[in-house]
């Protein structure tokens, strides 16, 4: 992926008047097809009054998990603890929700401007281990710049 080209794609569709509706659902069709290991790429928005993560849109397999509980799972863990999770083997995670019974391994990487934590993009995988410290830092790239539109809307 060229994280860089993205964001600049990003900053593109900001200039032009777009809301961060469309640009997340850029970030993801754009990720999406950026590399074959990432078979399911979704943003989960936080709803702070609920507590829970909710589905904003995705590219790959449909999901039953339209909303998930702070703290349950690999993306609900990921905004209790405030920091990316990255998962080489989902199987050994306790409390994994399983979306699709192929998914081997994920990474959700959060969409926060300093303390604030408005959602998360979340990868899965066919494969095991399939994402790496660049994989991490080119979606953080990414996930920086839809925090800027969030922020601005929510000002």
């Amino acid at each position: 992926m060229d994280a860089k080209q993205l964001v600049s794609e990003l900053q593109d569709l900001r200039d032009s008047g777009h809301l961060s509706d469309a640009l997340l659902r850029y970030a993801v069709r754009s990720i999406e097809r950026s590399d074959p290991r990432f078979d399911w790429v979704g943003v989960y928005l936080l709803n702070s009054e609920n507590n829970e993560l909710w589905l904003h849109n995705y590219v790959g397999s449909p999901t039953e998990h339209a909303r998930i509980p702070v703290g349950t799972g690999v993306c609900g863990t990921a905004v209790e603890q405030a920091s990316n999770m990255r998962v080489d083997d989902v199987s050994e995670v306790e409390n994994y929700l399983a979306c699709d019974p192929d998914v081997q391994s994920e990474l959700v990487v959060l969409i926060r401007a300093g303390d604030e934590i408005f959602g998360q993009l979340d990868l899965d995988s066919s494969e095991k281990s399939a994402f790496t410290d660049e994989d991490e830092t080119a979606l953080g790239m990414v996930a920086d710049k839809l925090a800027e539109q969030l922020a601005a809307e929510r000002r």
